[in-house]
């Protein structure tokens, strides 16, 4: 095996695996538990405003960036939509939690772990084995386009949809 077909096959495994945890995530918000519905719910208890529009909005971006990254198109506004939800649940779910994951109400580290996956992926780009690759737009978004698209567009969405639509509730005490 070629160094180069040794990063092309990381590239196709990491982005594959990043993809399929935000598809994964998008499904469950939909579909699973409490479906919708309860995923709207639970937006509304943090203070996602109107709950129900937030939910689709998340469940949406999460099902179309792992999409896009699985397939390797368009990689970084895939990585940006990664960076912008797990930016959004960073700030309104886990901030105020410690680091660990395993602390009580989840700490950031997860979140913060695949907001940054999103933001390599768009800049270093998905590899030679990607539809990006196959449609010539490899050269085109990668690097510091891909870096100011995915970090970029990620955390201004997560800015505008946090100023728009988030109200934190009261805290009690």
């Amino acid at each position: 095996m070629s160094d180069l077909d040794a990063i092309n096959l990381v590239l196709f495994v990491f982005r594959v695996a990043i993809g399929a945890v935000m598809l994964a995530h998008g499904y469950n918000h939909v579909w699973g538990g409490g479906k919708i519905t309860g995923t709207a719910s639970w937006f509304g208890s943090m203070g996602m405003r109107p709950p129900l529009v937030q939910a689709w909005l998340a469940s949406a971006t999460e099902l179309g960036a792992g999409a896009l990254l699985v397939l390797g198109l368009f990689t970084p506004l895939g990585g940006a939509g990664v960076v912008g939800t797990m930016v959004v649940a960073w700030i309104i779910a886990h901030r105020t939690n410690g680091f660990f994951i395993f602390k009580p109400g989840q700490g950031w580290e997860y979140v913060m772990v695949l907001a940054f996956c999103g933001v390599v992926l768009g800049t270093v780009g998905p590899g030679e084995w990607s539809l990006d690759n196959s449609v010539d737009l490899l050269d085109d978004l990668t690097g510091t386009t891909g870096l100011l698209l995915s970090a970029g567009l990620g955390v201004a969405g997560a800015a505008m949809l946090l100023l728009t639509c988030w109200r934190p509730p009261a805290r009690n005490g």
